[in-house]
Parts: C-alpha cells; sequence; structure tokens
C-alpha cells in the first residue's frame, strides 16, 4: 500500500469559465497523463467527456482523474476532481468537496470574485477544506493581479499570503517570480510550456519583489520562537524548508490562504501549481481521524486514515457508464477494499459485493485488484447504492456523516411521445435521480403528469437532452414552472380523534396539537413532544411526528410542499386494544390536513440572487426591465468601464432573462444567477398563481 503522505486528493473550484477545465487538461499533459493537450473551445478536453459538455464548453458533471507528479526526484500520486462552475450543478461542487482533502480555488485575473466563486468558497468553508488560489487568464486583456487579491480579501474574508509575482501582464504576460525560493521563471511557448527557464529577476519589479517577499518572511516568522529568533537576527537566514513547513502548517489550519498566477490557456504557471500543491495542501495523514456513528451500539468511533483499521468509505457520486452498468465514486477513509469481498452499506443495513474496483481517469478505467486508506476508487456491483451512503466493513460498521443537497426550484411537466417509451422513461428517470441528488421525479396526483424538477433552466435543459440522447427516449415536454412553496401564517389548535371499528381488531387514535410558523431559519418540521402522564404512550410518539412530515409534503393551499412548520403535541388518548402506531400516524396527518385549513396558508416563491454586468450606456434600460420584473436592486457598483448591478428577483420573472439582457444592450450584458431564499409574494401574485396553475404538486 502507498505511503500516504505522498498523496493529494484535490478539486478544482471557481466561477464559470475560470478555466477549471483548462487548467485541468494542463495538469494531465504535464504529468505525462495525456500526451496531447485537450482545448474546450473545440471540445477535445479530456475531462468534459459528455457530448453535451463538449458542444457547449461547460463542464456539467464533475470528472476524476489521477495523475503522478515528481517534486524533487520524490513522486507524488494526486487525486483530481474537475467540478462544474455554473450554478445549476453546485451538487456537483458539493459532493465533491464533501471526500476531498484539499481544493484549488480559481480566479479569472479579469472577472475577479465572482458570484459562483463565493458560493463555491462557502461551500469549502463548510467543509473545512484549505485551499491554493490561483489567478488564472493572466495574459487577458483587463488582467490585474492585485485588484483579484484585493477582492478576495473583501469579498471571501480570507487573508491571502502572495507566493508569486507576475512577471508583466495582459500580452506582456512572461512568467512569474517565486518569492519562497526568490527566482525567477519563463515559459518557453514553442515547447508549449513544457520547458520553462530561470531568469534573473527583472529589474523593475525588483522593488516590489523584495517588499512581498519580506512581508512573506515576516509571516513565516510569527509562526514559531526559533523562525522570530532568526529572523531578528538575520531574515535571510531562514531556510527553504522552514519557510514551506510555515506555509503549510499555516494553510492546513485554514489561517491563510496562499496565491499564485499564471495563464493555463498560454500554458505558464501551471508546473509551479502542481508543486505548490505537493508542498502546501495536506496528505490523508494530515487530516483529523473520521468520525460516525456505530449503526449497532449508536455509540461515536473514529477512523483513522491507515489501512489496518476497519474499511470505511463514503459514496459521494452514483453514475451510468455503458458499458458496466451503474459505477459508484467512494472515498475510502480507512482500511483497503480487495475486489469480489463483501461489505456492509451502513445507511441501509444491507450487505453489498464488490465486483470491480477501478481507478478513474475521466469516462476510461483503469482495474485495481485492491484500494486503501486516503484514495479515491470507482466501484461496479453496489445495487442498493445511493449519494452519501458508507460503505463499511461488516464486522465493525461505521455510519459517516450524509451530504445535504439544495432543494429543486424549477419543475416541468414530461412525458413519453408513444406508448413504447412509458417503461423506458420511469427507468431513464431513476437512474437520473440516482446519479443526481438534485433532480426529483413527482407524479401529480390530479392530473397524472410526471414532474421533473431540478435547480435551474439550463439543469432541466440538459437532463430532457440527456434523455434523448443518451437513453434514445423522444418525450414531449412543458414549459418550465416555479416550484412553490406554502407556509402557514397562523396558530391553530386543534384535536383529532381518529376511530375506525369494523369487527375485529378496530383502529383508535385521539390527538391535541397545535400547528403555528416555525422559528425563522428553521427548515422542515420543529416536532415538540408535551405529552404529559403517558396520555399517549411514548412509543407512538414518532409515530405522530411521521404522520405530520408526511402531511407536510402536500400543502392545504395549492398542494405545493410546507416549507417549514412546528407542532406541539399536548394531549390526547388511546385504546389499550385498538391503538397502534399507524392509527396515530394516520391520525396526525388527518389532523393537520383539518388544522392548516383554518390557518391561513400562503405561497412562498424562490428568491434568485442576480449579479448582471453591463456597460455604463445601457444601465438605465436594464434597471427598468429589472424593476418590471419585481426585481429588488441592492447595489450598483462600477468595475472598469462595466457597472454591476447586484439584485435579488423572483424566479417566476427571471425566465429568460438572459436572452431578454442580451436583446437590451446589444449582446454586450452578462449575468450570474443563483439560489437565494423562499418569501412571500404580493397578494395580486398568489391569486394570479392560485389561477394559473390547473395542477399541482
Amino acid at each position: 500500500m502507498e505511503n500516504l503522505s505522498f498523496i493529494r486528493n484535490i478539486g478544482i473550484m471557481a466561477h464559470i469559465d475560470a478555466g477549471k477545465t483548462t487548467t485541468t487538461e494542463r495538469i494531465l499533459y504535464y504529468t505525462g497523463a495525456n500526451y496531447k493537450i485537450g482545448e474546450v473551445h473545440d471540445g477535445t478536453a479530456t475531462m468534459d467527456f459528455m457530448e453535451q459538455e463538449q458542444e457547449r464548453g461547460i463542464t456539467i458533471n464533475s470528472a476524476a482523474t489521477t495523475v503522478h507528479w515528481h517534486y524533487n526526484q520524490t513522486p507524488y500520486k494526486i487525486n483530481i476532481i474537475d467540478t462544474p462552475g455554473h450554478v445549476d450543478f453546485t451538487v456537483e461542487v458539493e459532493r465533491s468537496l464533501r471526500v476531498l482533502d484539499g481544493a484549488i480555488a480559481l480566479f479569472c485575473a479579469v472577472g475577479g470574485v465572482e458570484p459562483q466563486s463565493e458560493t463555491v468558497w462557502k461551500q469549502a468553508n463548510k467543509y473545512k477544506v484549505p485551499r491554493i488560489c490561483y489567478i488564472n487568464k493572466m495574459d487577458r486583456a483587463g488582467a490585474d493581479y492585485y485588484s483579484v487579491i484585493a477582492q478576495i480579501k473583501k469579498r471571501l474574508e480570507i487573508n491571502p499570503v502572495l507566493l508569486q509575482i507576475p512577471i508583466g501582464a495582459e500580452e506582456d504576460f512572461a512568467g512569474i517570480v517565486d518569492l519562497v525560493t526568490n527566482k525567477a521563471y519563463v515559459w518557453d511557448e514553442q515547447s508549449q510550456g513544457t520547458v520553462f527557464t530561470e531568469i534573473p529577476i527583472p529589474e523593475e519589479i525588483k522593488e516590489e519583489v523584495d517588499k512581498y517577499r519580506m512581508q512573506l518572511i515576516e509571516g513565516v516568522a510569527e509562526e514559531s520562537d526559533d523562525l522570530l529568533k532568526k529572523f531578528i537576527e538575520d531574515p535571510n537566514s531562514i531556510l527553504f524548508e522552514e519557510i514551506v513547513s510555515a506555509i503549510r502548517k499555516a494553510t492546513i489550519e485554514l489561517r491563510i490562504t496562499p496565491v499564485l498566477c499564471g495563464s493555463s490557456f498560454k500554458n505558464k504557471g501551471v508546473q509551479r501549481l502542481l508543486d505548490a500543491v505537493v508542498l502546501y495542501l495536506p496528505s490523508p495523514e494530515d487530516k483529523e481521524a473520521i468520525e460516525g456513528v456505530n449503526p449497532y451500539t449508536n455509540h461515536i468511533e473514529t477512523r483513522n486514515p491507515i489501512t489496518k483499521e476497519p474499511f470505511s468509505a463514503l459514496v459521494f457520486k452514483i453514475a451510468t457508464d455503458a458499458f458496466v452498468g451503474r459505477i459508484a465514486y467512494f472515498r475510502v477513509y480507512s482500511g483497503k477494499l480487495t475486489a469480489g469481498s463483501y461489505l456492509l452499506n451502513a445507511s441501509t443495513g444491507k450487505k453489498e459485493r464488490i465486483s470491480r474496483i477501478f481507478e478513474m481517469h475521466a469516462d476510461k478505467q483503469v482495474s485495481l485488484e485492491e484500494i486503501g486508506a486516503g484514495n479515491i476508487g470507482a466501484a461496479v456491483g453496489l445495487k442498493n447504492i445511493r449519494t452519501g451512503h458508507t460503505i463499511t466493513d461488516e464486522k465493525h460498521p461505521i455510519l459517516l456523516e450524509s451530504m445535504t443537497f439544495p432543494e429543486p426550484v424549477i419543475s416541468v411537466a414530461i412525458e413519453p411521445r408513444t406508448q413504447e417509451d412509458v417503461d423506458k422513461l420511469v427507468l431513464t428517470l431513476q437512474k437520473l435521480v440516482e446519479e443526481d441528488p438534485t433532480l426529483t421525479v413527482k407524479i401529480d396526483e390530479e392530473s397524472g403528469q410526471t414532474i421533473l424538477s431540478g435547480m435551474g433552466e439550463l439543469h432541466l435543459e440538459i437532463v430532457l437532452e440527456r434523455i434523448k440522447r443518451e437513453f434514445n427516449v423522444q418525450c414531449n415536454y412543458g414549459n418550465p414552472m416555479v416550484s412553490y412553496k406554502e407556509a402557514i401564517t397562523q396558530t391553530v389548535r386543534h384535536r383529532e380523534i381518529h376511530k375506525k371499528q369494523t369487527g375485529g381488531k378496530g383502529q383508535f387514535a385521539d390527538i391535541e396539537f397545535e400547528i403555528s410558523p416555525a422559528e425563522e431559519g428553521v427548515k422542515g418540521l420543529e416536532f415538540i413532544n408535551e405529552i404529559k402522564s403517558g396520555a399517549i404512550p411514548k412509543e407512538f410518539i414518532p409515530a405522530i411526528e411521521n404522520g405530520f412530515q408526511k402531511a407536510m409534503t402536500t400543502g392545504p393551499l395549492l398542494g405545493y410542499p410546507l416549507m417549514s412548520l412546528k407542532v406541539r403535541v399536548i394531549d390526547g388518548s388511546f385504546h389499550t386494544i385498538d391503538s397502534d402506531a399507524n392509527s396515530f400516524e394516520i391520525c396526525a396527518y388527518k389532523g393537520f390536513r383539518e388544522a392548516a385549513k383554518k390557518a391561513n396558508a400562503t405561497i412562498l416563491e424562490p428568491i434568485m440572487k442576480l449579479e448582471v454586468i453591463v456597460a455604463s450606456d445601457y444601465i438605465g434600460n436594464v434597471t427598468g426591465d429589472l424593476n418590471r420584473r419585481r426585481a429588488v436592486i441592492e447595489n450598483i457598483s462600477s468595475k472598469q468601464n462595466n457597472q454591476i448591478i447586484s439584485a435579488k428577483i423572483p424566479l417566476a420573472e427571471a425566465f429568460g432573462y438572459i436572452t431578454a439582457l442580451r436583446t437590451l444592450t446589444s449582446g454586450r450584458g452578462s449575468a450570474n444567477m443563483e439560489f437565494s431564499h423562499y418569501d412571500e409574494p404580493p397578494l395580486a401574485i398568489v391569486e394570479e398563481v392560485k389561477n394559473k396553475w390547473k395542477f399541482h404538486f
């Protein structure tokens, strides 16, 4: 088994068009994994292997690959996940970050910190993932290294530490000065960046280099008393190894974020980025032992990243392959797994058999006999597996913390064109929902229509295209619809008695409860049990909670799910023979339906966070259009020659907005949109929604 200190599990994350896939392609080329550089713009990128990714020039699915990089003659194994930048596919970033040890956050030297950059940064904070910042596209017109660093500091609220200074910018960008080694490097364009040479530090930036290098050494000296003493005596006496060790420690502890720069498309800076990955980002050994719950004893247990411990792994992605069938991507946290062995799915309690194990290279697989702690792999043969499930040693089970995913905000009605495609569509949707936890399928009870819900217009468009191309199912579908939620606005006290006696054992349940709006910030059911003196036996309380949970899926107004609900169970009674858990569940369900009618229910609509970038000439047209769309403009700021409008806009008013913006600005405007929160619309809109939708779900 490999030495874990030489393994790095990293992700590449950023806003759309910052150059993630291009950077990954250069990494594959310089590490020898590819003999030829693939390009996003001509559809030859290795990591964008889906037909639609190649056509659109965007990443849709996160793709995993493994490369080997030599630093000072030491071989390092780097498992890389290239993630999408578009907000509709944020689930791909979320599940990747859950299993990674470190990440490269890419920023465009012109665009700087963009909305999705902030979103992925917050996701990485949630999982405490150490990061390196790489400011890409230094060759582009308008590139400004120091402006982007100022934005990173202000908008992401972190401590960026410069490890490199660019030599030139825009079309004059030639290379970098490494502040750690105090050496300058330029890349040879004829060799596609394979060859880079050391040069004397250019005179025009020498003062700048000295200033930032001294700042770096000062920061390093603060890491220990010994280094501080050395710094006071002679700043140049601090050794390279000591600088690297101090930067690495502070990066892993999330106190600093190293900053590098380059131009991946022009093949400059990528090798030094790989050096930084092995020098500063953590190995599996550097991470704390993972905690989980023993499903049999409910005790918290830990697993260390060593092969001698019992096997445990988390499944973070399910994919369907035309040749090998269902593939489960997993991260091994402890122990080792051998092909053909049996294991336990701790999330379902069922035994599974792994038939084959792979190391993934985008859409290609390399068979492995076994895989050990700290690695990322893929398995074939798992039947009842879902994203977020824990697979573990049968004799030493552990259940790891799963992942949470945002709820869908947009829906479309879908039906097969021919009767023969009915069963095919059901199986196709089943596979797609297994792959993508943010995709949901529901049958509307009143209309019988199949409702497909997702994270945005692009998300649904790509899913519908996949149904047609990959699964060869021809479908008709309606216009996108907003996935509304419902909420109650008043407190209602109610008593429900469920009685059914038709000879033999009957059903009896009696519950007195109060429903009210949940506390601010609470999602789902807030259940409070206030039963005293055994009026309802304890064993029936979970069934009552379950009944309310089920009732929340269909609101009293139009049948949309309830966003949140507070329930206080106050009193009740039971029958010694006829009462059972099922009776109390039915009673709670029926009781909610009755009480909710009097609770003055309302609709909540999804509100999107919108950022529009336009030339100053069009600002009046764009803001006027946003006001017509019920948008609330929060801020207008300047960036170079453009104006940036930050606003909140109801999703119902945002359909087709990108196309409308292009028309308003003669193609010179761009916009980014992501989900923000749910809010109550004006009364007129509530009435309009009531009249408009002929079916509900």
